[in-house]
């Protein structure tokens, strides 16, 4: 199947769109970041935004040059996924989340909506990130000059669950099937499988084996 662009859309010279791969109204693939004078992402030239097989930029969404958008990825209403990305297949970016430069994302991961993803993330494969989960990758929010070498967003784990606004500090790891309870704001490493809860986190209990993913290790 060929390709589908809606008349509204727009999409950058170059950009590759996989068979099948659909680019909704008013939606925007492809996009070369604008930056401020100050601002500390990296200055390059970028390669076009590829958009793999199946795949679904909905209405209004923008996805920036750069980026590599995996097969049957959705990424839905007024979402935005920086440069530098890349999605593994069948991922989802729920309505209104943003996913910053610089972040990779496991295949069958869901980051719901109003998600908040940092710059220099690492989200490993099926993953679920709950609404308004909000990551950070920045201990001094922008003074002294050693932040530079020290920004660094999550890395979270294979099959890990964060609950609804929970907050993850800067270069935290949730580890493999851990569980982040909703509103939880995690200021250290959480071992995997285990359940935390509270500011700060802490440990509440372990994962039951029935939740885990089969064949966990």
């Amino acid at each position: 199947m060929p390709a589908e662009v809606h008349p509204t859309a727009v999409v950058h010279p170059g950009t590759v769109l996989g068979d099948g791969a659909r680019v909704l109204e008013y939606a925007v693939v492809g996009k070369q970041p604008v930056l401020s004078p100050r601002s500390t992402a990296k200055r390059e030239d970028l390669p076009p935004a590829e958009i793999g097989d199946g795949a679904v930029i909905s209405t209004g969404a923008v996805v920036f040059a750069g980026t590599a958008i995996g097969a049957r990825v959705i990424v839905g209403d007024q979402a935005c996924v920086r440069e530098r990305c890349e999605l593994g297949d069948d991922v989802v970016i729920g309505r209104g989340a943003l996913v910053e430069n610089d972040t990779t994302i496991g295949a069958l991961t869901k980051v719901q909506a109003m998600a908040y993803i940092t710059a220099y993330s690492t989200i490993e494969e099926q993953v679920f990130i709950a609404p308004c989960v909000q990551t950070t990758n920045d201990n001094f929010m922008g003074r002294t000059e050693k932040r530079h070498a020290l920004r660094k967003g999550p890395t979270i784990r294979r099959g890990a669950r964060v609950g609804g606004g929970a907050v993850l500090c800067p270069a935290v790891e949730i580890g493999e099937e851990a569980y982040v309870g909703a509103g939880a704001v995690v200021v250290k490493d959480v071992p995997p499988r285990v359940v935390v809860v509270g500011n700060p986190a802490r440990v509440l209990r372990d994962v039951p084996d029935d939740e885990l993913l089969s064949g966990a290790s």
